[in-house]
């Protein structure tokens, strides 16, 4: 080894002794401290909360909660994941001011179709007409006879999708966001 090699060895060294040291310590957490115990916070971080819902007109003061019949989480976890395999399949929920839209268009449909209810006219025909003479285009607005005294319909009115259906007892319509899968307003019909 010659005089110049062994110098630039004996100037490196130290530097290198030094940055070993610097990443050795980097740790915030000590030996027998818990996580969280005394040592530095990271700055907390922004979560999402839960969307907010208000009034909307023709409303009671508060929105209705969803029931929920069981509990959120089950005291043995489920080994069939049928409701994680079709996730997919739940229609994403309205909230804010789309959720009043989602409700005025509900009502507004139930107003036109509720006539054709008391009549006993439950032709996929006469409910598409209905829809369409509110202003939908007959592009996104589908209807299909539902047994025979029953129809079922489906609009898109993007951003909001109207689903329902009008049998003897009830006319029922119901606004929600599309589908996580980003399939627009139709149910999905793939999973795993």
């Amino acid at each position: 080894m010659t005089k110049t090699e062994r110098l630039t060895i004996l100037r490196t060294a130290p530097l290198l002794a030094a940055l070993a040291l610097l990443a050795a310590g980097c740790g915030t957490q000590r030996a027998g401290q818990e996580v969280g115990d005394g040592g530095p916070s990271r700055a907390a971080v922004a979560t999402p909360g839960a969307p907010v819902d208000f009034a909307c007109p023709g409303e009671s003061a508060a929105p209705a909660p969803t029931p929920s019949a069981a509990p959120s989480t089950p005291a043995t976890p489920p080994t069939d994941h049928y409701a994680e395999n079709h996730g997919f399949r739940v229609p994403l929920q309205l909230h804010g001011r789309s959720r009043c839209d989602g409700l005025a268009a509900a009502r507004r449909i139930e107003r036109a179709l509720e006539p054709l209810r008391r009549r006993g006219d439950f032709s996929p025909q006469s409910t598409r007409a209905a829809l369409t003479g509110l202003g939908y285009a007959d592009g996104d607005v589908q209807s299909s006879q539902s047994g025979p005294t029953g129809v079922s319909f489906l609009v898109v009115a993007r951003p909001l999708c109207l689903e329902g259906g009008i049998d003897r007892e009830k006319t029922r319509v119901d606004a929600f966001g599309g589908y996580p899968d980003g399939t627009d307003c139709e149910p999905p019909a793939g999973g795993h």
